[in-house]
């Protein structure tokens, strides 16, 4: 396995990224990996939180004669620009410009180029596939095919139910509206029209990345899509919807193929008992699943 630093434009920015290389000679079928959102490096490690599933995956995908590349998502890690004021029309963007640098690398066969996404990354390749960007496949790990505001709702409800302790005990005493708190904070950062927000005065926020998301809808492109789909979402998520899966199924016009895991969680890791935020810390310590690696080499192996 060969491992390549370079520097991609992407417009006025630069993003850093690496290229992992079969250790073999000729032009390899090549996987862009797309991180999922927050602050996420091109290993998907966030401060605090070291998930590494990127890492995993390409080296996997190098050691059986793929090529992968991934990088540091602006204004993260080694990549210029202002993470702060990206949006996720912008995020679109840098992938555009990544898909351009690696189609045109020396040592990929640009006919075989797959787009594989997690969380947003998910979100990002649908969007992309379906607007036409010509990829051979995408893959999408714990994607969603509703409208990000939707996400969002069903989100919360999962984490809450999943609550145990302090958190859960003030929301019980206090009779706390979930629902209602949050939609109210949703309506706040509609009606900003800056950059950043300011969640209760502390938390620092992205609010053009949330207003993008909020609105965006993957549904509406996923009839468009021509290239081959395949899509693995963990029953155990409390991020996305599991169910989104027959929603994809539904509206696919093309090749599709999807799997729903027993026991696998947002991270992409197998998890006993009942799923939730508190056990991420823990999560992170293990190897994302054999099982998704194995479907992902099957599939592209069918494709390329």
């Amino acid at each position: 396995m060969i491992e390549r630093e370079v520097n991609i434009d992407a417009g006025e920015n630069q993003l850093s990224a690496t290229i992992t290389l079969p250790e073999s000679e000729g032009k390899f079928p090549g996987v862009i990996l797309i991180p999922g959102s927050g602050q996420v490096d091109r290993d998907e490690n966030a401060k605090g939180y070291p998930i590494n599933a990127f890492k995993e995956i390409a080296h996997f995908l190098a050691e059986n004669g793929i090529a992968g590349l991934r990088y540091d998502k602006r204004g993260v890690g080694k990549s210029g620009g202002d993470y702060w004021s990206t949006g996720f029309y912008d995020n679109i963007a840098d992938v555009s410009a990544i898909v351009s640098y690696f189609k045109n690398y020396e040592s990929i066969n640009p006919d075989r180029l797959f787009l594989l996404g997690h969380s947003e990354g998910a979100i990002i390749s649908s969007r992309m596939a379906g607007t036409g960007t010509d990829v051979a496949g995408i893959i999408l790990l714990a994607g969603s095919c509703q409208k990000g505001e939707d996400v969002l709702k069903w989100q919360s409800q999962q984490i809450v139910k999943g609550m145990k302790g302090f958190n859960a005990w003030v929301i019980k005493t206090f009779r706390i509206d979930v629902a209602k708190a949050q939609q109210k904070q949703i309506d706040k950062i509609k009606q900003s029209t800056k950059d950043t927000f300011r969640v209760q005065l502390v938390a620092k926020m992205n609010a053009k990345w949330m207003r993008e998301f909020l609105e965006y809808n993957p549904a509406d492109d996923f009839p468009n899509i021509k290239c081959s789909v395949l899509a693995i979402t963990g029953e155990k998520d409390i991020q996305v919807d599991p169910a989104d899966l027959e929603k994809m199924a539904k509206l696919a016009t093309t090749d599709f193929e999807s799997h729903m895991l027993p026991d696998i969680t947002h991270l992409l890791r197998a998890e006993k008992g009942e799923p939730s935020l508190a056990s991420y810390k823990k999560q992170i310590s293990k190897p994302i699943d054999k099982g998704i690696l194995t479907l992902i080499f099957d599939w592209l192996k069918k494709r390329v």
